[in-house]
């Protein structure tokens, strides 16, 4: 039975990102090892994905000494698990894990990009990340971005050799479990205490933002567009489901004291339930300057609910404006708040987009068929090595 090793910098990526992917390989062949620092979310990750955990302690900022203590560690780890392919997500863990691999002579090596940091960073630190994502494109034998438009953004800017290069199937890093986001009522119980805590009421317009809520996501033009939308029209809400990250991407003081005091903004923090959001919502927002394959609006495509997102790397592969979606132009204001007022004012076609993205979701990003492609790529580059 062949090891396959799965890396990320910290046990929330594997809870959220990866969910079921590393039980299905467990299922179905494979001998899954875990390895991510240890934190709250690792209990829940044992327990859903019942494979085994090593914890190497990471940190997702750049700490030289810290990184050559988990580098030195992984590679010992690695020597003594013998793993046939080690595959890494997010930048640090992938950093650590491909070059620590490459040290410990593990034959197939697989990193997957899911956005580029470096993407939204000028200056001296601009140049350091894209030095690591270099480097870590050195050290791994296979390099898997999970969209089209962000593999050609890389081939652009030639960050990774092209032979290393490949989307499995449509792109996506996990697909989409259509068993649970589904519209309909997920959980009756679920549904009403989230209709409590945000003070539910039929007469207003919720709009929804789902993920950290750090400048990177554009929290900061999301806020003053919808301040503008309220303006006009004061029976619109905005659903903040998630929290502040500020140690290291902070919103500005106007858009962090508007997102606290505003009466229109409702702040509910993290949640495990984000499709009963969904369910109530009237149209997620999605205005990240930078993405690969955002799974949050896969999963509001899913869940019926139209979405309003940036023109990025990501959003692009799964939204196609005034097809499935509405889309505006990164970081700007004006135009959010323009598609902010469309969504208000002709909820029909809203109500149609989000039809059409449904069944794009249903062809090609159903988690069934991303977990099957994904293993099919393991086997054959597992069969490559033999030959």
């Amino acid at each position: 039975m062949p090891k396959l090793l799965r890396i990320t910098t910290v046990p929330l990526s594997l809870k959220v990102l990866l969910r079921g992917q590393m039980r299905f390989m467990q299922d179905n062949g494979f001998e899954v090892i875990m390895v991510s620092a240890d934190g709250p979310e690792l209990a829940d990750v044992l327990a859903f994905e019942k494979c085994r955990h090593e914890i190497v302690p990471m940190t997702r900022k750049i700490t030289p000494f810290r990184d050559l203590i988990a580098l030195i560690r992984l590679t010992i780890l690695l020597r003594r698990i013998k793993p046939d392919i080690v595959h890494s997500h997010t930048p640090k863990a992938g950093l650590l894990a491909m070059t620590a691999a490459r040290l410990a002579g593990i034959p197939i090596r697989i990193h997957t990009i899911a956005g580029l940091r470096f993407m939204t960073v000028k200056g001296f630190t601009r140049k350091v990340l894209i030095w690591m994502e270099k480097l870590t494109a050195a050290s791994a034998t296979h390099v898997w971005p999970n969209s089209f438009s962000l593999l050609e953004y890389i081939k652009e800017n030639r960050l990774v050799s092209e032979r290393k290069l490949r989307v499995i199937g449509k792109g996506s890093s996990n697909g989409i479990d259509l068993t649970r986001y589904r519209p309909g009522v997920p959980d009756p119980a679920l549904l009403l205490q989230v209709k409590e805590k945000i003070g539910f009421r039929d007469d207003l317009y919720y709009f929804l933002s789902v993920g950290r809520i750090v400048h990177d996501k554009g929290i900061d033009e999301l806020v003053a567009a919808f301040v503008r939308c309220y303006e006009q029209n004061e029976k619109v809400r905005l659903i903040m489901v998630g929290a502040f990250e500020d140690e290291l991407d902070p919103v500005s003081d106007k858009a962090r004291a508007l997102l606290l005091n505003h009466p229109g903004i409702i702040m509910a923090g993290w949640s495990d339930a984000v499709e009963h959001y969904m369910l109530i919502a009237h149209a997620l927002l999605h205005p990240s300057h930078r993405e690969g394959f955002p799974n949050v609006v896969l999963q509001a495509g899913a869940m019926g609910c139209p979405v309003i997102c940036s023109r990025i790397e990501g959003n692009i592969d799964i939204v196609e404006d005034e097809v499935t979606g509405l889309l505006f132009d990164k970081g700007d204001e004006q135009q959010l708040y323009e598609r902010l007022c469309t969504a208000v004012n002709f909820p029909g076609k809203m109500h149609a987009l989000a039809g059409n993205l449904r069944k794009k979701i249903e062809t090609w990003f159903d988690q069934r068929i991303v977990f099957r492609l994904l293993k099919e790529a393991y086997s054959e580059l597992l069969e490559n090595q033999q030959n």
